[in-house]
Protein backbone atom coordinates (compact mmCIF):
# COMPACT_ATOMS: atom_id res chain seq x y z
CA UNK A 1 0.00 0.00 0.00
CA UNK A 2 1.51 3.62 -0.86
CA UNK A 3 1.79 5.98 1.85
CA UNK A 4 0.15 9.22 1.04
CA UNK A 5 0.83 12.60 2.90
CA UNK A 6 0.42 16.13 2.30
CA UNK A 7 2.69 19.14 3.17
CA UNK A 8 0.85 21.82 5.17
CA UNK A 9 1.71 24.56 1.92
CA UNK A 10 -0.10 21.92 -0.28
CA UNK A 11 -3.20 21.59 1.42
CA UNK A 12 -3.55 24.76 2.14
CA UNK A 13 -2.52 26.07 -1.49
CA UNK A 14 -5.79 23.84 -2.46
CA UNK A 15 -7.76 25.36 -0.44
CA UNK A 16 -7.06 28.74 -1.45
CA UNK A 17 -7.56 28.32 -5.23
CA UNK A 18 -10.72 26.94 -4.50
CA UNK A 19 -11.55 29.73 -2.19
CA UNK A 20 -10.27 32.51 -4.59
CA UNK A 21 -12.59 31.48 -7.04
CA UNK A 22 -16.07 30.10 -6.06
CA UNK A 23 -17.66 30.51 -8.79
CA UNK A 24 -15.20 28.95 -11.23
CA UNK A 25 -14.02 25.51 -11.51
CA UNK A 26 -10.34 25.74 -11.01
CA UNK A 27 -7.79 22.93 -11.31
CA UNK A 28 -3.54 22.55 -10.30
CA UNK A 29 -0.56 20.04 -10.24
CA UNK A 30 0.82 18.31 -6.98
CA UNK A 31 4.70 18.10 -6.28
CA UNK A 32 6.29 15.42 -4.19
CA UNK A 33 9.82 14.32 -3.08
CA UNK A 34 10.61 11.38 -5.06
CA UNK A 35 10.75 8.55 -2.39
CA UNK A 36 11.00 4.69 -2.51
CA UNK A 37 10.41 3.94 -6.50
CA UNK A 38 9.49 0.29 -7.24
CA UNK A 39 8.84 -0.85 -11.15
CA UNK A 40 8.21 3.14 -11.82
CA UNK A 41 5.65 3.76 -9.01
CA UNK A 42 5.87 5.45 -5.57
CA UNK A 43 5.39 3.35 -2.64
CA UNK A 44 5.63 6.87 -0.71
CA UNK A 45 4.18 10.05 -2.12
CA UNK A 46 4.95 13.00 0.16
CA UNK A 47 3.18 15.89 -1.57
CA UNK A 48 5.28 19.14 -1.02
CA UNK A 49 3.51 21.43 -3.35
CA UNK A 50 -0.17 22.16 -4.77
CA UNK A 51 0.69 24.36 -8.30
CA UNK A 52 -2.42 26.25 -9.17
CA UNK A 53 -3.18 26.20 -12.98
CA UNK A 54 -6.13 27.91 -14.30
CA UNK A 55 -9.75 29.43 -13.18
CA UNK A 56 -10.94 30.46 -16.88
CA UNK A 57 -10.45 27.76 -19.46
CA UNK A 58 -9.16 24.66 -17.95
CA UNK A 59 -8.81 22.60 -20.60
CA UNK A 60 -7.32 24.74 -23.45
CA UNK A 61 -4.73 22.09 -24.82
CA UNK A 62 -1.90 25.02 -25.86
CA UNK A 63 -1.86 26.74 -22.46
CA UNK A 64 -2.18 23.56 -20.55
CA UNK A 65 1.09 22.28 -22.43
CA UNK A 66 3.16 25.08 -21.70
CA UNK A 67 1.93 25.08 -17.68
CA UNK A 68 2.41 21.34 -17.81
CA UNK A 69 6.31 21.93 -19.63
CA UNK A 70 7.13 24.95 -16.89
CA UNK A 71 5.87 23.06 -13.78
CA UNK A 72 7.94 20.30 -15.00
CA UNK A 73 11.00 22.15 -15.32
CA UNK A 74 10.26 24.33 -11.48
CA UNK A 75 8.98 20.86 -10.20
CA UNK A 76 12.98 19.26 -11.21
CA UNK A 77 14.86 22.33 -9.74
CA UNK A 78 13.31 21.94 -6.70
CA UNK A 79 14.05 17.95 -6.34
CA UNK A 80 10.08 17.14 -6.73
CA UNK A 81 8.28 15.57 -9.90
CA UNK A 82 4.59 15.85 -10.69
CA UNK A 83 2.73 13.46 -8.88
CA UNK A 84 -0.87 14.47 -8.92
CA UNK A 85 -3.63 16.69 -10.57
CA UNK A 86 -6.66 19.03 -8.57
CA UNK A 87 -9.91 20.14 -8.96
CA UNK A 88 -12.49 22.04 -7.97
CA UNK A 89 -15.67 22.27 -9.88
CA UNK A 90 -18.44 24.87 -10.53
CA UNK A 91 -21.52 23.54 -8.86
CA UNK A 92 -21.34 22.87 -5.30
CA UNK A 93 -22.61 19.57 -5.69
CA UNK A 94 -20.33 18.66 -7.90
CA UNK A 95 -18.09 16.16 -7.28
CA UNK A 96 -17.35 14.30 -10.61
CA UNK A 97 -14.68 14.04 -12.92
CA UNK A 98 -14.81 15.75 -16.59
CA UNK A 99 -12.89 13.83 -19.63
CA UNK A 100 -10.68 16.64 -20.08
CA UNK A 101 -9.54 16.59 -16.43
CA UNK A 102 -8.75 12.82 -17.01
CA UNK A 103 -6.67 13.02 -20.08
CA UNK A 104 -4.34 15.69 -17.37
CA UNK A 105 -4.52 13.04 -14.49
CA UNK A 106 -3.99 10.46 -16.89
CA UNK A 107 -1.19 11.98 -18.28
CA UNK A 108 0.74 12.89 -14.78
CA UNK A 109 -0.54 8.85 -14.19
CA UNK A 110 1.49 7.60 -17.32
CA UNK A 111 4.47 9.68 -16.70
CA UNK A 112 4.49 9.29 -12.81
CA UNK A 113 3.31 5.74 -11.84
CA UNK A 114 1.08 5.48 -8.65
CA UNK A 115 -0.15 9.41 -8.64
CA UNK A 116 -3.26 11.19 -7.53
CA UNK A 117 -6.38 12.87 -8.48
CA UNK A 118 -7.54 14.76 -5.96
CA UNK A 119 -11.54 16.51 -6.23
CA UNK A 120 -12.45 19.24 -3.75
CA UNK A 121 -15.87 18.92 -2.27
CA UNK A 122 -17.31 22.62 -2.37
CA UNK A 123 -20.38 21.80 -0.01
CA UNK A 124 -17.50 20.96 2.83
CA UNK A 125 -15.86 24.36 2.12
CA UNK A 126 -16.36 27.02 4.96
CA UNK A 127 -13.96 29.45 6.88
CA UNK A 128 -13.96 26.69 9.61
CA UNK A 129 -14.00 23.27 8.37
CA UNK A 130 -14.72 20.41 10.55
CA UNK A 131 -14.38 18.01 7.77
CA UNK A 132 -11.55 17.25 5.06
CA UNK A 133 -12.98 18.91 1.72
CA UNK A 134 -10.64 16.61 -0.20
CA UNK A 135 -11.73 13.82 -2.16
CA UNK A 136 -8.52 11.52 -3.55
CA UNK A 137 -7.88 8.81 -5.44
CA UNK A 138 -5.15 6.68 -6.92
CA UNK A 139 -4.23 5.23 -10.20
CA UNK A 140 -3.75 1.73 -9.50
CA UNK A 141 -3.47 -0.90 -11.69
CA UNK A 142 -5.03 1.39 -14.87
CA UNK A 143 -7.58 2.71 -12.62
CA UNK A 144 -7.82 5.49 -10.33
CA UNK A 145 -9.12 3.86 -7.00
CA UNK A 146 -10.73 6.23 -4.01
CA UNK A 147 -8.66 5.94 -0.99
CA UNK A 148 -9.86 6.17 2.45
CA UNK A 149 -9.23 9.44 5.06
CA UNK A 150 -7.44 7.13 6.89
CA UNK A 151 -4.71 6.33 4.43
CA UNK A 152 -4.31 9.40 3.86
CA UNK A 153 -1.95 12.25 6.42
CA UNK A 154 -1.50 15.86 6.52
CA UNK A 155 1.52 17.76 8.06
CA UNK A 156 1.09 19.01 11.58
CA UNK A 157 -2.65 17.84 11.42
CA UNK A 158 -3.63 21.02 9.43
CA UNK A 159 -6.77 19.50 8.84
CA UNK A 160 -7.84 20.14 12.25
CA UNK A 161 -6.14 23.56 13.35
CA UNK A 162 -6.84 26.90 12.92
CA UNK A 163 -4.14 27.87 10.28
CA UNK A 164 -6.96 27.14 7.55
CA UNK A 165 -9.24 29.63 8.85
CA UNK A 166 -6.95 32.33 10.19
CA UNK A 167 -5.82 32.23 6.21
CA UNK A 168 -9.06 32.44 4.96
CA UNK A 169 -10.43 35.18 7.53
CA UNK A 170 -7.23 37.18 6.23
CA UNK A 171 -7.81 36.80 2.51
CA UNK A 172 -4.74 34.95 1.95
CA UNK A 173 -6.29 33.94 -0.99
CA UNK A 174 -6.15 37.14 -2.91
CA UNK A 175 -2.12 36.46 -2.96
CA UNK A 176 -2.31 33.22 -4.95
CA UNK A 177 -1.97 33.19 -8.50
CA UNK A 178 -2.48 30.66 -11.10
CA UNK A 179 -1.57 30.25 -14.90
CA UNK A 180 -4.72 32.78 -15.74
CA UNK A 181 -3.30 35.93 -13.25
CA UNK A 182 0.15 35.12 -14.73
CA UNK A 183 -0.87 35.24 -18.34
CA UNK A 184 -2.41 38.97 -17.62
CA UNK A 185 -0.16 40.05 -15.61
CA UNK A 186 3.76 38.41 -15.65
CA UNK A 187 4.42 39.79 -12.53
CA UNK A 188 1.95 37.93 -10.68
CA UNK A 189 4.43 34.38 -10.13
CA UNK A 190 2.60 31.10 -10.52
CA UNK A 191 5.01 29.64 -7.92
CA UNK A 192 3.55 32.20 -5.30
CA UNK A 193 6.59 31.87 -3.20
CA UNK A 194 5.29 34.88 -0.79
CA UNK A 195 2.29 32.93 -0.11
CA UNK A 196 4.31 30.41 0.84
CA UNK A 197 6.60 31.89 3.40
CA UNK A 198 2.95 33.10 4.64
CA UNK A 199 1.29 29.49 5.05
CA UNK A 200 4.66 28.08 6.92
CA UNK A 201 4.61 31.24 9.07
CA UNK A 202 1.17 30.71 10.17
CA UNK A 203 1.84 27.03 10.65
CA UNK A 204 4.67 28.16 13.15
CA UNK A 205 2.21 30.28 15.18
CA UNK A 206 -0.57 27.80 15.43
CA UNK A 207 1.87 24.49 15.43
Amino acid sequence: MTEISFSSRAYCKIILHTAKYPHCAVNGLLLAKQKNRIDGKFTEICIEDAIPLFHICLHVSPLAEIALALVNFHAKSEGLVIAGYYLANENINDVSIDKPAHRIADWVAENYGNTLLVVVDNKELRPSMNLNPLKISQYVDGKWKPKATTDVSYEKGVTHTDVLYSLLKAEEYRNLYDFDNHLDDVTLNWQNCKLNKTIEQAMEKYK
